[in-house]
């Protein structure tokens, strides 16, 4: 039996609803994932009337075990959380924020309870979300809280390309400081444990440089001779399979034509770069030392052209293959 994936719808007012809807009516998705939507029945219905948007059997359940998940159904836990008279496409809105916010925990809480096997996210609005009062910034921190997860880690994948962080929404200064022997250490550590958890268990990890050409031996930068390297020749006394620091400006082709199983680069943009350079819409986020799976679409709500039809599901359909890919790995833990 196929996986089973829960969508949160993301924000109503975003393209969330939109590359649901499409992702869905894909032929691929459908042979190969069970996908139970969390979200709003009148939004989607609302969204069905974009511009040549596909139409979908909306089938509501009160649990994924319930759904019909032959082609052309959508099966929904509807949480009706839209006022439709005030909701607006493509703006920033308090009530959507909420509404995001609310597939998200329901989707959570599936998981949890091993309801679904894994959760695939759409884009949710941070200024949405702080308008409709949820402390949160993003789903990293949503899903920390919800799944009682210290410091989750951030993955990603696009073809063969898997990139790690030591660090995300710092100050570059800061990330800079935050390279240290012991993160370094921690973060390989509980990396290598996340790979193995998808079921990579095979391969060497590298470190990216800091500095360029990882500081030539202290030459312009001394991070990688004072935290980088004793961290690596302390992880490999410990019997960690670890590289580096390897310069940034090759170390990602390396891995992606296969010289390392990952990387784990050293500061947001770093690998951010990397990935979207290579394929932007293929991009997926993994958040991953959770007791649950996430992956993730790499994008934002894109307001500008909600509404139109002209949203790409590429992203969004590549975020459900690879919760199929590497579900049944994560739950035979």
């Amino acid at each position: 039996m196929n996986p089973l994936i829960a969508i949160p719808m993301g924000d109503p007012a975003g393209i969330g609803p939109e590359i649901v809807i499409k992702t869905l009516a894909d032929e691929t998705t459908q042979k190969t994932a069970r996908c139970i939507v969390v979200g709003s029945r009148k939004v989607l219905e609302y969204a069905m009337n974009y511009p040549g948007m596909p139409r979908l059997e909306i089938n509501t359940v009160t649990e994924p075990e319930e759904g019909n998940y032959a082609p052309g159904v959508l099966n929904l836990i509807d949480i009706d959380n839209v006022d439709m008279e005030q909701f607006r496409v493509g703006q920033v809105s308090g009530m959507c924020g909420r509404a995001a916010y609310q597939y998200i925990e329901k989707s959570i809480e599936l998981a949890n309870r091993r309801a679904v096997d894994a959760v695939s996210t759409t884009p949710i609005n941070k200024e949405s979300l702080k308008a409709g009062g949820v402390n949160f910034i993003g789903h990293t921190e949503i899903f920390s809280a919800l799944t009682n997860t210290h410091d989750p880690l951030t993955l990603f994948e696009v073809r063969n390309l898997r990139v790690f962080f030591l660090s995300r929404h710092v100050s570059l200064r800061k990330a800079c400081d935050m390279v240290t022997k012991d993160r370094i250490i921690d973060y390989v550590i509980r990396c290598t444990d996340a790979l193995r958890r998808l079921g990579i268990t095979e391969g060497t990890m590298a470190i990216a440089g800091l500095n360029p050409h990882s500081g030539e031996h202290g030459l312009f930068g001394d991070e990688e001779v004072r935290e980088v390297f004793p961290a690596v020749e302390e992880l490999q006394k410990m019997g960690y399979h670890v590289a580096g620091p390897i310069g940034a400006d090759s170390v990602f082709s390396q891995a992606l034509h296969g010289k390392y199983n990952s990387v784990l680069s050293l500061y947001h943009d770093q690998g951010h770069i990397a990935t979207k350079t290579l394929d932007f819409e293929r991009t997926i986020s993994i958040t991953a030392g959770m007791p649950i799976l996430r992956t993730s679409v790499d994008h934002g709500t894109a307001f500008d052209i909600a509404g139109k039809g002209i949203a790409s599901p590429v992203s969004m359909m590549e975020a459900v293959r690879l919760g199929v890919k590497y579900a049944p790995a994560f739950l035979k833990e």
